[in-house]
């Protein structure tokens, strides 16, 4: 399922098997590598909950850790629910599909690569189309022809979570690889077991924490925890796991 660099240009949607699988590390990552590699990168979070914390949002994280060209969220809502849910709970106009679809392209003709961070997992309903039906980020990928990251967790129950979603994209025929959102410092059998079987869609593995780092040291470490299809140089598991051992 994993695509070739030049087909991981334009529109590119990052995903994940749940919620706090790490997806804005992800997103952070793949535009900190993209642009070390001269690429123009802009970042765009369709729908953005939990607002009423006052924490930043997943953009303001993005724009710290990598500084894109451009980083734009689309929709915002106070409470810390899916986004359609969300717009309902604060009677707020939900995101409307084919206005997020416009957006993006408007910035995927100004950029080289768009990552489009999702909410929760690909399923998660996203807004309304103007039927009134709920769209969700497969619906996104499908409108857009654009391929899809999908963030996974390291540890026991991903194998499953994980194929569940790359079934769901293999059935509406959007290319998809996958990247271990956090790797823990020390792995056991589980993790490794987890690897292997991941392996054949494998495009990066982020270290546990990494959101945490300095900026400069984010950026400049993030090429290797990424395979060259994203960006990276990461381009050798065995010597990867030799390291880490």
């Amino acid at each position: 399922m994993c695509a070739m660099t030049d087909q991981w240009r334009g529109p590119v949607l990052v995903t994940g098997t749940d919620t706090e699988v790490g997806k804005t590390v992800v997103t952070a990552a793949i535009a900190a590598a993209a642009q070390a590699a001269g690429l123009r990168v802009a970042v765009i979070k369709p729908g953005q909950t939990g607002t009423a914390t006052g924490e930043p949002g997943d953009v303001e994280a993005v724009t710290r850790l990598s500084a894109p060209m451009t980083a734009r969220t689309l929709a915002a809502y106070p409470d810390p629910l899916a986004p359609l849910a969300a717009a309902r709970v604060a009677e707020l106009p939900p995101l409307e599909l084919y206005n997020a679809v416009d957006a993006i392209r408007e910035e995927a003709d100004k950029h080289d690569l768009v990552l489009v961070e999702g909410a929760g997992g690909l399923l998660v309903p996203m807004g309304l189309r103007p039927s009134g039906e709920a769209w969700t980020v497969a619906d996104l990928a499908v409108s857009l022809g654009a391929p899809a990251v999908v963030v996974a967790r390291a540890g026991l129950g991903t194998i499953n979570h994980t194929a569940l979603t790359l079934e769901a994209l293999d059935r509406r025929a959007v290319p998809a690889g996958v990247v271990i959102g956090a790797w823990p410092a020390d792995p056991e059998l589980v993790h490794w077991a987890n690897v292997s079987d991941l392996l054949p869609n494998l495009l990066g593995a982020l270290p546990s924490g990494a959101g945490a780092m300095d900026p400069g040291v984010f950026r400049r470490s993030a090429p290797g925890w990424l395979t060259p299809a994203l960006y990276g140089v990461l381009d050798d598991w065995r010597a990867w796991a030799d390291e880490i051992n």
